[in-house]
């Protein structure tokens, strides 16, 4: 692990647990269509849920904010995801595993959630990365090979120096393996994949302690 630079991590379900998506997409916005449309929640629930659907996570329309409060005609966005705020925990060991690989890596966060977003859920342990990156912001694009090889050229690395880890097996592992990156796939649920983590203790000691 020598001519590693760079660790990057993905933000949601890596760093940062669900709660605030969760909160958002499943609890608040659904309230407020039901509110608007004068329904009961579940049956809000089920059509929002079937909106989403419709557009599905490979068109960048899902993971925008805004996009879905025009589209459902709820208003400005900012005060659900005030709301909401509450609900952003980041997972037990983070903070102790990106203290310690900060004196050796230069960390970046590579995420597809817009940055208005990752600036809060980011907020606590954002001085750890050296950059933060936003698929969806900055490069108007999903987590594709393209936005990893933007990334590289960006911290100025080649792809074989930088560890990448994330909880999706496509948008994670896969679009980054295609340009030379190693990742590792983060399945906290303990199950047994091909280069998987159980959670990121595991990562500190691979790269702190190498064979």
């Amino acid at each position: 692990m020598d001519a590693v630079q760079v660790v990057s991590f993905d933000a949601e379900g890596t760093v940062v647990t669900p709660g605030f998506s969760q909160a958002l997409w499943h609890e608040t916005i659904p309230a407020l269509f039901a509110r608007k449309r004068r329904l009961d929640v579940a049956e809000a629930k089920a059509i929002v849920y079937a909106e989403y659907d419709k557009v599905g996570d490979q068109r960048l329309e899902w993971y925008d904010v805004e996009y879905w409060f025009r589209r459902l005609e709820l208003g400005p966005c900012q005060p659900a995801i005030q709301s909401c705020l509450d609900s952003i925990a980041h997972y037990p060991e983070v903070t102790g595993v990106l203290s310690s690989l900060a004196r050796q890596y230069r960390l970046i966060i590579a995420s597809s959630t817009p940055r208005e977003l990752l600036h809060f859920l980011l907020q606590d342990i954002e001085p750890y990365f050296a950059r933060v990156f936003s698929s969806i912001s900055h490069y108007r694009q999903l987590k594709n090979p393209e936005f990893y090889l933007g990334i590289c050229r960006e911290m100025g690395v080649d792809p074989g120096e930088v560890i990448h880890v994330g909880d999706s097996w496509q948008f994670d592992c896969l679009n980054s393996r295609q340009v030379g990156i190693r990742s590792f796939y983060l399945d906290r649920s303990g199950g047994n994949h091909e280069e998987s983590l159980s959670d990121l203790g595991q990562l500190e000691r691979l790269l702190m302690n190498p064979e």
